[in-house]
């Protein structure tokens, strides 16, 4: 299991023009190769009077699945330097089609290849990209004269607070990744003499889209 990787939390689509020919980049999470091909099919048939539905994808934790297809383009001038765009912004779980509709006039082979990079390169940039982390999800239970600590610890680590609960004790739910486990409950315990419990509720993916915790 990666514990960190970058992929799309939302698709994005752009569109450029190159010597009349039009360029539409649509770009979407995927979590398969099935997922992948079936983002593919619904492109076919939304752009189905388009010259090319060229694409390229990345899927699975390994990047066990890796795909491009130049669909009737020349050999090596779309699909690979659309895939190369992904790789080289190191992104897992995604896939994209560039749609031509030819203009009339050729590109000719670096025409292209920058084309369909170009395309990719803006529909990235309309979509919402987020780093996953693996993490696990403890359970704080402590004091409310130690609460100040706690939250001081947390916010110096910047430690993502899942929710809270406040009865005869404090309990908050954090996630972190498991390689820090060790180094909050040495804080924790130091700093409250002890007095805060730690117990782990089980492990996710998590990320943070506008400031709020995410959970996959």
């Amino acid at each position: 299991m990666l514990e960190c990787f970058k992929t799309v939390y939302r698709g994005g689509e752009a569109e450029i023009v190159e010597k009349k020919s039009r360029f539409i980049g649509t770009v979407r999470p995927v979590e398969s190769e099935e997922e992948a091909f079936a983002f593919l099919e619904e492109m076919r048939k939304k752009y189905w009077d388009a010259t090319h539905n060229c694409f390229a994808f990345v899927a699975g934790e390994r990047r066990e699945w890796v795909r491009a297809a130049d669909d009737g383009e020349p050999s090596g001038t779309a699909g690979r330097p659309m895939l190369d765009v992904l790789l080289g912004e190191d992104l897992y779980n995604t896939a994209v089609v560039v749609t031509r509709y030819f203009g009339g006039t050729l590109l000719g082979t670096g025409g292209l290849v920058r084309a369909y990079s170009r395309a990719v390169q803006e529909a990235l940039k309309s979509c919402v990209i987020l780093e996953k982390r693996h993490g696990v999800r403890l359970e704080i239970r402590g004091d409310y004269t130690d609460l100040g600590k706690i939250q001081y610890i947390l916010g110096q680590r910047k430690i993502p607070l899942l929710g809270s609960e406040y009865t005869d004790r404090v309990l908050l739910e954090v996630i972190l990744p498991k390689a820090e486990e060790r180094d909050l409950l040495k804080a924790l315990t130091e700093a409250t003499g002890g007095k805060a419990v730690l117990e782990e509720k089980g492990e996710s993916y998590y990320g943070i889209i506008d400031g709020e915790v995410k959970l996959f």
